[in-house]
């Protein structure tokens, strides 16, 4: 009797929709365990692990747990603890959220961590608590640009062009400088340019890596002093599950993602750094984006992408304000 109860409570542990064990937390990714956001929520178990709180935090990375689109409903209702994801991925049932995935908003690394100790995360984090969602660490990651011909800097560079933007913010943007939109993964970006279907590409800096943009583009622009491609990626915790947990624990927990979102900051900038040399090492050119260059940018998408969000979102405008305050 005693081994069928042991076996019953493994798999209760990992059952979705499961009551989750109050000594076991379990956190789901989408990514590979050599990715950044992986490594970030390594930190948070290996720390709590080390502060000897009686909380073990199992990750399950690699879609293996919930569909990166489906995590924050779980999330929101207690059937999963934590999860690290693009809070845009929500933007259906937040629609405020889609602003953590704006052009423009976040001009660099430096500006996001601002951004994230500021009124305008507070009335974020304020909409996650209505789903019983709370931040354990705070990360926003960088993208740029990447032109199979010429280099994309101006607005004036897209016109014309047949492009894959990342997010539908970016999408009506580059549309509204002139661009052509063709939506797809990044997994797809490069097939297409190779076949002639995109003449450039918008996603994040691991993206242009990790899917060897660089043998397919002459021209890159990555995240500099400014970039545009800005996307926010917590780690979350269902609220009253924390709320459960013993003052040691908690304390353990919050100590960590301190840890870990120093640690998130660093990898990001270094992120970007990286796919600099590699792209370099490729033959590619490297363009950077000017402030002024920068300030064409947010013209174009306070026409395009910000009017439509203030459109749809009953408070839009404040929060986009709130946004556009961090210095």
């Amino acid at each position: 009797m005693k081994q069928t109860l042991i076996a019953a409570t493994a798999v209760g542990a990992l059952m979705v929709g499961a009551t989750a064990n109050a000594d076991l937390l379990r956190l789901s990714h989408q990514w590979s365990q050599q990715d950044v956001r992986h490594k970030v929520a390594q930190i948070v178990a290996d720390e709590v692990a080390a502060a000897d709180v009686d909380l073990e935090i199992r990750i399950f990375g690699s879609s293996s747990l919930f569909k990166p689109r489906e995590q924050y409903t779980p999330l929101s209702r207690g059937q999963l603890d934590m999860a690290v994801l693009p809070l845009s991925y929500a933007g259906g049932q937040q629609p405020s959220y889609n602003l953590t995935l704006m052009p423009g908003l976040v001009k660099n690394h430096d500006h996001a961590a601002r951004m994230n100790d500021s009124p305008f995360m507070e009335a974020i984090e304020a909409k996650m608590a209505e789903d019983e969602v709370m931040v354990l660490v705070h990360g926003y990651l960088a993208g740029g640009f990447a032109g199979t011909e010429e280099c994309i800097t101006a607005p004036g560079d897209v016109e014309g062009k047949q492009m894959r933007a990342a997010g539908k913010a970016f999408e009506q943007m580059l549309a509204g400088a002139g661009a052509s939109i063709a939506s797809m993964a990044s997994s797809e970006i490069y097939t297409a340019m190779q076949t002639g279907v995109l003449d450039a590409a918008n996603t994040s800096s691991s993206s242009f890596v990790s899917y060897r943009i660089y043998e397919q583009v002459a021209c890159y622009t990555p995240a500099g002093d400014v970039a545009l491609w800005f996307m926010y990626q917590p780690l979350l915790m269902n609220k009253t599950t924390f709320e459960g947990l013993t003052e040691p624990q908690q304390e353990a927990l919050l100590a960590a993602s301190e840890k870990a979102e120093a640690y998130y900051l660093e990898e990001a900038k270094s992120q970007d750094a990286n796919s600099v040399k590699v792209f370099e090492e490729a033959g590619v050119e490297i363009a950077y984006m000017t402030q002024e260059e920068f300030d064409e940018w947010r013209a174009i998408a306070q026409e395009t992408s910000y009017k439509a969000f203030v459109d749809e979102v009953s408070d839009g405008q404040e929060l986009l304000d709130m946004a556009l305050a961090v210095e």
